[in-house]
Order: structure tokens, then C-alpha cells, then sequence
């Protein structure tokens, strides 16, 4: 088993910055693809940014430009520096990450999800 715990949550004005960072633990064979997915009220999950563990980035539209996604291989942890908010990142934040046991299985775990809250 994985745990992934995030931090770096909060409430921060419009225009504002946060750091959100996701620590990988327990059981870990090698972590492939890392991400960070949000989910507002009302609304599905959608995808933010990933990470390969080479260090390839992907991005949705709507944060290009605005957010940074990084990793540290060797501390199993994701970052997601987010600059530039706006109201509409709002939301609940989400660990992915793609897990490659000994056996050669997949599996994919999530964090328990962190708040940001952008005012205007």
C-alpha cells in the first residue's frame, strides 16, 4: 500500500500564490506518473497537471502558464506551485500517483485532497 498526504492548502486573494506539495509513503516499488487533479462544487474531477518521472509535464489549458508542477524522485513528492489565481481554481486538490509494484502490477493511488479557496 501507498499513502500520499498533501499540504499547502489555503485561502489566499485573487492574483495570490500557493505551494502545494504531495509526499508519497509506505510500500513504494517505483511511482511512474504523478499528478494533481481538482474537483469544485458541483463539478467533476478534472485533470491539472502530471508528471512523468523523467520529468515531462502536461498541463490543462485553463493553468498553463500559471502553474509549475515538479517532483522529487528521490522523496517520492509532487509540488504544484500555483501562481497567478484566480476564483475559479477554487477547489479541492488531489495526489495521483501511477504505482509499479515488484510484481509488475498498477496501481493507482489518491490523497485525501487539500482545499484552495481564491477570493476576488
Amino acid at each position: 500500500q501507498v499513502q500520499l498526504v498533501e499540504s499547502g492548502g489555503g485561502l489566499v486573494q485573487a492574483g495570490g500564490s500557493l505551494r502545494l506539495s504531495c509526499v508519497a509513503s509506505g510500500s513504494i516499488f517505483s511511482i511512474n506518473d504523478m499528478g494533481w487533479y481538482r474537483q469544485a462544487p458541483g463539478k467533476q474531477r478534472e485533470l491539472v497537471a502530471t508528471i512523468t518521472r523523467g520529468g515531462t509535464t502536461n498541463y490543462a489549458v485553463s493553468v498553463k502558464g500559471r502553474f509549475t508542477i515538479s517532483r522529487n524522485n528521490a522523496k517520492n513528492t509532487v509540488y504544484l506551485q500555483m501562481n497567478s489565481l484566480k476564483p475559479e481554481d477554487t477547489a479541492v486538490y488531489y495526489c495521483n500517483a501511477d504505482h509499479l509494484t515488484g510484481w509488475g502490477n498498477r496501481e493507482i493511488y489518491w490523497g485525501q485532497g487539500t482545499q484552495v479557496t481564491v477570493s476576488s
